[in-house]
Order: structure tokens, then C-alpha cells, then sequence
């Protein structure tokens, strides 16, 4: 049985035995919070029960590095609009030691690409087209630099509400403790 199959099949039972009541809840964050956090595998139950959060509590954007690599992409509109239109009130970027992307390397990327079928020209199309393929796909040197980067991106953007309080926390993907970088209420 493939991968998705298999889901499908659990899917399908846990409709049918209405384990999904036990998750019901709104749209609307009870603790009306955004959390920007890596999509590490080892943080999808960690973060949550570390910060004692339940199904509805918060706004949570998972994101490689927990970074905000663009002021106008995806991950920053997703945190206006949680602000805006879904009640959220603070915002908390939360980094992990030991992450993925302290380690990552465009070169050694892209040689992955290469041999899983990406052709040279098509990276070459990209480079043409004005694409910093080194650049898009680099990490960072320093999780709690990182961290701070992103909370400033969100702090100076021309689009936050004012008075909105920015953390940055990093996170011990072994034990759950939490080392704040960066304190919203004191900026």
C-alpha cells in the first residue's frame, strides 16, 4: 500500500469513528498568537506541548528555518492576515538548535537537483532570468542571527500595526527548552 493510500485509509476511519470532535474549535486563535516555526519533523508535537498549546490556540506557519526570507512573500502575508483578519495580536518566531538550515549549501543542493533530473539548462534558465539560485537556496550561519533577522523583518514592516509585540524564541529540539532571543514587550 502506498504512502497516501495508507493516510487515505486511516483518514477514512477516523471520519467514520468522529475522532475529528475532539479537535473542533474556530478559526479564530483563543491565545492570539502567530507562531512563524521550522518544519522540522521533530517539532510538529514538541513545539506545541513545550509551549502548552492545544488544536486552536494559535496561528502556527511552519517554514524551513523559521525564516522570513522575503517581506512580501507567502509567510509574511500569512502573519498579516492573521493580525488583521483572525484575531492574532503578538507574533512569536521560534528557531531550533540543530537545524537543517544552518547547514545548508546552494552547491551541494543543486548537485542533489542534478541528480534527481534537474537539467542544467533549466538552472541555467534561472540564472538568465535574474535568479539567485545561491542566494535562494542558502541558510544561515546562526540560528538566534536568524531569528532576530526574521523578528526585524516583521517588526520594520510598512504594513505591521503598531504596538504588535514581535518575540524570537529558539527551541532545544531534544528537550523542548525554550531560549528567548528576543523579548516583544521590551522593544
Amino acid at each position: 500500500m502506498s504512502l497516501l493510500h495508507e493516510v487515505l485509509t486511516f483518514n477514512e476511519k477516523f471520519v467514520q469513528e468522529k475522532e475529528y470532535e475532539k479537535f473542533q474549535t474556530d478559526k479564530y486563535p483563543e491565545k492570539k498568537l502567530v507562531i512563524i516555526s521550522c518544519m522540522d519533523t521533530r517539532l510538529v508535537e514538541l513545539l506545541p506541548k513545550a509551549m502548552n498549546i492545544r488544536n486552536g490556540d494559535v496561528k502556527i506557519i511552519k517554514v524551513a528555518g523559521a525564516v522570513i526570507a522575503h517581506p512580501f512573500g507567502s509567510i509574511m502575508r500569512s502573519v498579516l492576515v492573521a493580525l488583521y483578519e483572525l484575531g492574532a495580536d503578538e507574533v512569536c518566531v521560534i528557531g531550533h538548535y540543530d537545524c537543517g538550515m544552518a547547514s545548508l549549501q546552494a552547491e551541494k543542493t543543486i548537485e542533489k537537483m542534478k541528480a534527481r533530473g534537474v537539467s542544467e539548462e533549466k538552472l541555467d534558465t534561472l540564472r538568465f532570468s535574474g535568479i539567485d539560485l545561491d542566494r535562494f537556496l542558502h541558510g544561515f550561519e546562526n540560528v538566534e542571527d536568524s531569528v532576530k533577522h526574521s523578528v526585524d523583518i516583521i517588526r520594520q514592516h510598512p504594513l505591521m500595526p503598531e504596538g504588535i509585540p514581535v518575540h524570537g524564541l529558539v527551541i532545544d529540539p531534544k528537550t523542548g527548552r525554550l531560549d528567548l532571543i528576543t523579548d516583544g514587550y521590551k522593544a
